[in-house]
């Protein structure tokens, strides 16, 4: 499919922070990262290093209350990267606080906003909801957000419908775009496919117990069992795809490598040079993020909302379908990007699915939206360890 969310998915058919390096100077991340995370937020190079130190070090003081047993219900960066922390009572609230975070009591807990989003997710199953974007719980907002792109459509009127008996948990957004789907090899490369002239963007490198090497990727890139190139030479075969139009889809997959071919532990910043990757740790909602990408090359934005379930439609005209898992940023894609490389600081974050139909990137600093696949998931689900430096 193309890329599209209504959405698209993020292919070209020839037919479409986590926490970062431990804290320290502007020595400790990569230069390029440095470069372009500065250029995307207007600042200096030393405040963009600041920035991602302090990230890291209110992300580790959240993981030791964890530890400690503090009950925490969810927690965001917000527009200056200060940590606000999600709990349920005073008591944890006094902990939050004590360990130099900021403590806030939502009206409603994580617990109530999951149920609803997996109630919506059900009824999704059962009834495709053309013309309803995406669904997902917005820790920040402390409610489950509905974007809708057209709410005139039966579907649509009838999930909006369902929603509606969750009133005041559930904040439904209008005037959305349709989204659809939008390889040594650098993640965020391009990688073409033998027989179409289609494209998607290289992901991951990551191994098996038996330490066989696979890429990481979108599962639309290759759901028709494709011979993956870059630059004209084969570098991976299809292996398996947990994504299908028409039906609930996860937008995951896994093509084994060939003999001799490998994937860079280095991002494709595109001009730039590259990012080295040093772990995959999940960046918290709004931690800044970048992505590698064959059409756009490199853009950044912040990390929104993890676990979205998406509708994505077919530009062609096929059937829509539901994807879940999703994270969503304000990373600008367009299609031909989907498969590429996100990253937080020095952290693998997962691999581009798709974004609003007819979306336009102007650079590194021009913010968008778009969707991605988790990539902790992605090896989770297959039983894989992430290539790093």
């Amino acid at each position: 499919m193309a890329a599209t969310v209504a959405g698209a998915l993020l292919s070209v058919s020839g037919v479409a922070a986590a926490q970062a390096a431990p804290s320290g100077s502007a020595d400790t991340y990569d230069p390029q990262m440095l470069k372009t995370l500065a250029a995307s937020l207007d600042i200096s190079q030393a405040d963009a290093a600041d920035r991602l130190d302090r990230q890291a070090d209110q992300q580790g003081a959240l993981e030791k209350l964890r530890k400690d047993g503090v009950k925490v219900d969810s927690a965001f960066f917000d527009a200056d990267a200060a940590l606000v922390v999600n709990v349920g009572d005073k008591a944890d609230a006094a902990e939050v606080r004590n360990a130099g975070l900021t403590a806030r009591t939502p009206d409603h807990r994580a617990e109530k906003l999951e149920r609803i989003k997996k109630a919506l997710d059900k009824r999704a199953s059962e009834i495709t909801p053309e013309g309803v974007t995406s669904w997902s719980v917005d820790v920040e907002a402390g409610k489950v957000e509905i974007r809708v792109a057209d709410a005139g459509t039966k579907a649509a009127k009838g999930f909006l419908k369902a929603a509606s008996k969750y009133e005041g948990a559930v904040n439904v957004v209008k005037g959305e775009k349709p989204v659809t789907f939008q390889q040594s090899v650098l993640p965020g490369s391009k990688m073409t496919y033998s027989g179409s002239g289609g494209y998607c963007s290289v992901g991951y490198g990551a191994k098996d117990d038996s330490g066989k090497d696979f890429l990481v990727t979108a599962g639309h890139c290759i759901e028709d069992g494709d011979q993956l190139l870059n630059n004209g030479s084969q570098f991976a075969t299809a292996e398996d795809t947990r994504f299908a139009i028409g039906t609930d889809s996860v937008d995951m997959g896994i093509a084994a490598l060939e003999s001799g071919a490998s994937i860079s532990t280095d991002v494709d910043t595109y001009g730039n040079g590259s990012v080295k990757v040093e772990g995959g740790e999940r960046a918290l909602p709004g931690a800044d993020l970048c992505k590698g990408g064959a059409t756009t090359g490199w853009t950044c934005g912040k990390v929104q909302e993890y676990d979205v379930t998406v509708t994505y439609t077919d530009p062609s005209g096929g059937p829509d379908t539901v994807v879940t898992g999703l994270g969503r940023s304000t990373v600008c894609t367009e299609g031909g990007d989907s498969g590429g490389a996100y990253i937080s600081g020095s952290q693998a974050q997962g691999m581009t699915s798709g974004g609003p139909m007819g979306q336009t990137c102007g650079g590194v600093n021009d913010t968008g939206s778009s969707y991605f696949q988790p990539l902790d998931d992605t090896l989770e689900h297959y039983g894989l360890t992430l290539n790093t430096v």
